[in-house]
């Protein structure tokens, strides 16, 4: 996947299928919409590009409203990383400010989708709106494909247990600690990527490897306290692990001040001052597992027995 920053360049493009979109969380609706995007480009021997924006729109548009306590299922990191496994050709990341925000729809089409790309096909999800005041839609994109030559596909919205999946209820999910639920919308587990340190966290008796993972982006969204079923990979490095998640008391939201401290069960693994990124597969016990700030053996050994059975 090649990554561009920002619409500045001249795109060296082969018949470029488009869409659009912030795809937080990179869920099982925004991997059809790339699936069909990668099989579009290759009936017209093309290339599939995902446009998309940082900051979110909603934190230059709102940041004192809806934008305000908007909090991100995925740093841009871990995005970029998700949208890699999807064979995805192109990566565009613009960068979003109040002055692009006035680009209008017919503009965004005629300058940036045709102008910059050339776009041959644009593919756009259930619903999709974009331009100044999201006044585009997809009946407006078919309008314009006549004048420009383009193909304008729509796909349709995508149900988990006859529920519509969207980046809301990820997000909803994870803050209730409700991780499977979460992994079944997102089609993998939820994770968290970093730079990993010795952890500071201690538990007598205890002498399996701990390690503390440092959050990049303040707006990045964690589980709730508690214990955590978790795998970790680091370079070549596998181990099945427990991820310990605490706040500290006087906690006001920012992600980077949230201790994640992962025990792995690999007493043999070293991996400090290693970028890595840990999997999240079940909350095993909610933050009153914490006494006096510390874990203690017995809850610790209960709990790697059951992250045993619940991970193969």
């Amino acid at each position: 996947m090649q990554i561009h920053y920002g619409l500045d360049k001249e795109f060296q493009i082969k018949n470029p299928v488009v869409t659009t979109g912030s795809f937080d969380g990179v869920h099982v609706g925004h991997q059809v919409i790339l699936n069909r995007l990668r099989r579009l480009a290759r009936e017209i021997n093309g290339e599939s590009v995902l446009i998309t924006f940082h900051p979110h729109p909603r934190k230059i548009l709102y940041p004192e409203t809806a934008g305000k306590d908007l909090l991100f299922i995925n740093s841009q990191q871990e995005k970029i990383e998700l949208l890699k496994n999807t064979k995805l050709d192109h990566l565009i990341i613009v960068n979003f400010t109040l002055e692009f925000s006035q680009t209008t729809s017919v503009d965004f089409v005629r300058k940036i989708l045709i102008g910059k790309l050339n776009a041959k096909r644009i593919i756009v999800g259930f619903n999709h709106h974009f331009g100044h005041n999201r006044e585009g839609d997809y009946e407006y994109l078919l309008e314009l494909g006549k004048f420009y030559n383009f193909e304008v596909e729509e796909i349709p919205e995508q149900d988990i247990d006859n529920e519509a999946v969207s980046s809301t209820k990820i997000r909803k999910a994870i803050l209730e600690g409700n991780i499977q639920r979460a992994n079944a919308y997102l089609d993998h587990q939820y994770i968290i990527n970093g730079l990993l340190g010795k952890s500071t966290k201690e538990i007598s008796g205890i002498k399996n490897p701990a390690y503390s993972i440092q959050i990049d982006e303040e707006c990045k969204l964690v589980p709730p306290d508690g214990i955590y079923a978790v795998h970790i990979i680091a370079g070549n490095i596998y181990s099945k692990g427990m991820a310990a998640i605490q706040r500290p008391l006087d906690f006001t939201y920012d992600s980077r001040k949230i201790m994640v401290d992962v025990f792995l069960f690999d007493e043999k693994v070293e991996i400090n001052k290693k970028n890595g990124t840990v999997f999240f597969h079940k909350q095993i016990r909610d933050g009153s597992v914490f006494k006096n700030s510390q874990l203690v053996l017995k809850e610790f050994e209960e709990s790697k027995e059951e992250i045993e059975e619940l991970i193969y």
